[in-house]
């Protein structure tokens, strides 16, 4: 029987990442969520909403194709790093189309390994088999882990201009939908504002917006 798509699961949206002991938290990459399946020397790539872009990420379907398994889950994101090694959401679209030797799959959860689902494993245990699976070479990336003090490594987070940290709980089983054990902390906030009229600045002419907080 052919392994297929598995609902994601998804971090729940928080102000601040949880200060008590048992989570691990990793970067927050800015990309598109992708789950990747390998089975029979073969590999096919998912969007988070189950819609099939293999073609789209043929570079990455055939590294895991390669991959040292006869067959495998993995959750993760597709990402295009700037010159920094930050991930860079604006120029991921384009990478797709014109530079998809660029594309990385940076990934933190394996599901399902060589015939036996592991979903119901500890995360650390899936991730620890996960970390033996994944070269550190492109076009994959391991997501690390930190498991200290995780406002110190949000502020070192925003301090590097990152999206945001993901926490999750290390004893916690994968279940697909939103949920408790994955928590995510943004660097920065987004408000909805209304357009209530325009103007040009007396200096340069340009144009300005003026707003409204909704």
């Amino acid at each position: 029987m052919s392994l297929e798509f598995i609902n994601l699961q998804f971090a729940t949206a928080v102000d601040h990442p949880p200060p008590r002991a048992g989570w691990i938290h990793e970067v927050k990459h800015d990309g598109y969520r992708t789950l990747l399946i390998i089975e029979r020397r073969k590999a096919r790539a998912y969007t988070r909403n189950g819609f099939d872009w293999t073609e789209r990420y043929a570079g990455i379907a055939r590294g895991a194709a390669k991959l040292n398994c006869h067959s495998a889950i993995m959750d993760g994101e597709v990402i295009v790093q700037n010159k920094n090694g930050i991930s860079d959401f604006d120029a991921l679209k384009s990478a797709i189309r014109w530079r998809p030797q660029s594309l990385i799959f940076c990934a933190f959860d394996l599901l399902h390994f060589n015939g036996k689902d592991l979903r119901e494993q500890p995360l650390l245990e899936r991730r620890a088999k996960l970390k033996a699976l994944v070269p550190s070479e492109p076009p994959f990336l391991f997501s690390e882990e930190f498991s200290g003090d995780a406002a110190a490594f949000f502020r070192a987070c925003a301090d590097h201009q990152l999206e945001g940290i993901v926490s999750k709980l290390a004893s916690s089983k994968y279940r697909s939908g939103r949920s408790k054990t994955w928590l995510k902390t943004k660097c920065f906030t987004e408000s909805s504002f209304l357009i209530i009229g325009t103007a040009r600045d007396r200096k340069t002419r340009a144009p300005l917006a003026l707003l409204a907080r909704t």
